[in-house]
């Protein structure tokens, strides 16, 4: 395969085939379209990329399939411009593909996007990543450069051994002497060198036990879940997992839920196997994404880390696949095709006939329920490994007591304490912002956003209120637009105003946080964790990425604020995802000394409180699971919303109720039209219509037969739709 605008085969003047081309083409239509073979070179066949004529535009499309001619049809058709790839896909990510657009109930289009990296859907040649590594050649070794200093400077540090492009410019060198030397022949383009494998730490029995299971299965399909409770050493059952298989020359594909997660896990899968490992995440450039995408393809890339879109990179030799943190909402696609990474890993995983490892200390309700029916095989890890402990738990009340910018004097003494104790402290509120809410004392005015059903949240460092749905944002006024009172209040506490009173409290230790608004850039979160992994006593403030697997060993206490949000939200979910908040927000203390948690509600007796502080998470998880059943619904029953948007709140729920005397009750039962939880955003009024079966295939007939009522209808056109299967927000 070459560049963007390359062709893979010479043009051929043997006479094309005289069928019809089918091309999936990236527009949101639910349909193929029919091309003929172009008139100068062969005919595609299933899974080439091809460069078609579309309106006024030329789109890169993949080919799916070919048809005979019916009729005179064929006379009106456009030839295919050029075959840039032929066969580029295999058959086997192909079908993948064809059934997650099918299950998901998305265009035929969306192929495209999930299936080519961004540079191989552009007209135009992309061009390529500077080299990542490089060595010394015998000509560069017998070079003279004394006058070319810079030069000299590369040929001194690449004198022992080959090096990374990043340390070289950090050592000195320059990019431009790398490109004159690289094109003289001095030095060359290298793949990184094999390390030497570190021993890992020696496996308890649960480890073996969940390790031998995995090996077990690794020349056919099964799905195994890795229950194993924080810091139970999950990841080195991964590890040795993939030692074992990548010495048989297979591929390891790992999933993570964050790019945040990626650069600390990388450098452990390195240095531990031995093998560079290959990234694929949306942080990447075009051509960093192409390369790893060629390099899974010809089985180059043996080690490869990347978050949901990474699912769909073709693998040459596939031996296992892990998805770590597999309960994770990340993995959920929440636009386009709204598909949920993990349960694609799955499909892959059967359709490759190799072993899945879905790995997480709070496994979603979805696999534990898969494990209850047989398909999953559930692996636990029970306690965690070596001599720590899990962390003493707390209940905190801070009914009747002051609260000063979130926090209550008590959690504040403890926070002290451990401190002076020269440990580290986790404070987790998942709210950005200074204050989620800003308010007029003297009329009760609150700042709410113009375009969504939402308040404005104040972001008192850039002195303005924004709203976290939309994007909008205006100046902060320094009176209230209602009745100009001078009395505007912050009402709650986001991370930054935690932030802003630690710094105030204490003033003596580092405060870090960690949020959209700090974590800008991939190296933020790196250097975040590089200067907490020194075990110096700070305190930590941040939002969910915080909670997401990271090894943070020098924490001793850990804090979650304001639970009560979830216990009362109108979303059937919201138990559970609380249930998993908590537990991986304590596993994060205590991991290498006795830690401690404090969960602060003003609900302490609520039973889902109590069943979290006095029972392990998979227990829990049964009763929630349990509670499902008794509701039918997911997991237990299967999902799908039709969501319609429009800027007027009837024409978008008419939309929906015209549809429901469409739809088969005796097998679909439907609720709605119903307002999502958020009616508004971005303008748009939201309204959504349940339709839920015990049955999987009759709601994915029902689905189908409903797509194509929706497109004769001219009401569609006016308005936003789309289809939500298995869907995580409402």
């Amino acid at each position: 395969m070459q560049d963007a605008a390359a062709t893979s085969l010479p043009a051929s003047d043997s006479t094309a085939c005289p069928g019809v081309v089918q091309v999936a083409v990236p527009v949101p239509l639910y349909r193929l379209f029919d091309y003929l073979p172009p008139p100068e070179q062969l005919s595609p066949g299933r899974g080439s990329r091809v460069l078609v004529p579309f309106g006024r535009r030329m789109l890169v499309g993949i080919v799916v399939g070919q048809r005979p001619p019916l009729d005179d049809s064929q006379l009106t058709l456009k030839p295919i411009e050029q075959v840039l790839d032929y066969e580029l896909i295999d058959n086997e990510l192909l079908g993948v593909l064809e059934w997650t657009t099918g299950y998901y109930a998305a265009p035929p289009g969306e192929l495209v996007g999930h299936i080519l990296p961004r540079a191989l859907r552009k007209t135009i040649a992309v061009r390529a990543p500077p080299p990542g590594w490089f060595r010394i050649t015998e000509k560069g070794k017998a070079a003279e450069l004394d006058r070319a200093p810079r030069q000299a400077r590369v040929q001194t540090l690449l004198g022992c051994r080959p090096l990374q492009r990043e340390a070289l410019l950090a050592d000195g060198a320059s990019a431009d002497a790398l490109r004159r030397m690289l094109a003289a022949g001095l030095i060359e383009a290298c793949t990184r060198p094999s390390a030497v494998p570190q021993p890992g730490p020696e496996l308890n029995r649960d480890q073996r036990l969940a390790l031998a299971r995995i090996l077990r299965a690794r020349s056919r399909f099964q799905a195994l879940v890795l229950a194993g409770v924080t810091g139970s050493g999950k990841t080195e059952v991964y590890l040795q997992a993939a030692r074992h298989l990548l010495r048989r020359g297979r591929q390891i594909l790992i999933l993570l839920p964050e790019i945040g997660l990626t650069p600390q896990f990388v450098r452990r899968l390195e240095s531990r196997l031995g093998h560079p490992a290959w990234v694929y995440h949306s942080g990447l450039s075009d051509g960093e994404r192409l390369a790893t995408w060629q390099a899974a393809q010809d089985g180059t890339a043996r080690l490869l880390v990347g978050t949901r879109s990474a699912v769909f990179l073709p693998l040459r030799a596939a031996g296992l696949i892990v998805v770590d943190e597999e309960h994770d909402s990340s993995f959920k696609q929440f636009d386009g095709m709204r598909y949920h990474g993990r349960d694609v890993a799955v499909l892959r995983a059967s359709r490759l006939g190799i072993p899945i490892v879905l790995g997480s200390a709070t496994p979603s309700l979805e696999s534990l329920l898969n494990c209850e029916r047989q398909r999953y095989q559930l692996l636990e890890l029970p306690k965690r490994a070596g001599t720590a402990a899990q962390p003493r738990w707390h209940i905190h009340d801070p009914c009747g007591q002051p609260i000063e910018d979130g926090l209550t004097e008590e959690l504040r003494k403890r926070i002290r304490a451990r401190l002076e104790m020269g440990q580290q402290v986790l404070i987790y509120r998942n709210r950005r912002g200074f204050a989620p809410v800003l308010m007029c004392n003297e009329c009760g005015w609150q700042a709410d956003c113009d375009h969504c059903s939402a308040h404005l949240t104040w972001h008192r460092g850039a002195r303005r209120l924004n709203c976290h749905h939309c994007g909008s944002w205006r100046a902060a006024p320094p009176r209230c637009p209602e009745c100009q009172s001078p009395q505007l209040e912050a009402l709650g506490a986001g991370t930054e105003r935690i932030e802003a009173a630690m710094e105030q409290h204490f003033p003596d230790y580092p405060v870090l946080r960690a949020d959209r608004d700090r974590i800008r850039k991939r190296e933020d979160f790196e250097q975040l964790l590089d200067q907490v992994s020194t075990g110096k006593p700070c305190i930590l403030v941040g939002t969910q990425m915080l909670a997401k697997g990271h090894h943070l060993p020098g924490i001793g206490l850990a804090i979650i604020l304001d639970t009560d949000q979830l216990l009362f939200s109108a979303d059937f979910r919201a138990p559970e995802r609380l249930s998993q908040a908590v537990v991986q927000v304590a596993g994060r203390a205590g991991r290498e000394q006795p830690g401690e948690f404090i969960l602060q509600s003003r609900h302490p007796e609520h039973p889902l409180i109590q069943m979290l502080a006095n029972s392990n998470y998979l227990s829990s998880a049964k009763l929630l699971l349990e509670e499902r059943k008794m509701a039918d619904l997911p997991p237990c029953w299967s999902l799908a919303m039709l969501r319609a948007e429009s800027r007027d709140p009837a024409q978008a729920r008419d939309f929906l109720a015209s549809l429901v005397p469409a739809i088969d009750t005796r097998r679909i039962r439907i609720a709605g039209p119903l307002a999502a939880i958020l009616q508004r955003r971005a303008g748009y009024w939201r309204y959504q219509l349940w339709m839920m079966a015990e049955n999987r295939k009759a709601l994915s007939r029902e689905i189908q037969a409903l797509i194509k009522q929706i497109e004769g209808m001219p009401a569609a056109r006016q308005l936003r739709w789309h289809f939500d299967v298995d869907p995580l927000e409402l």
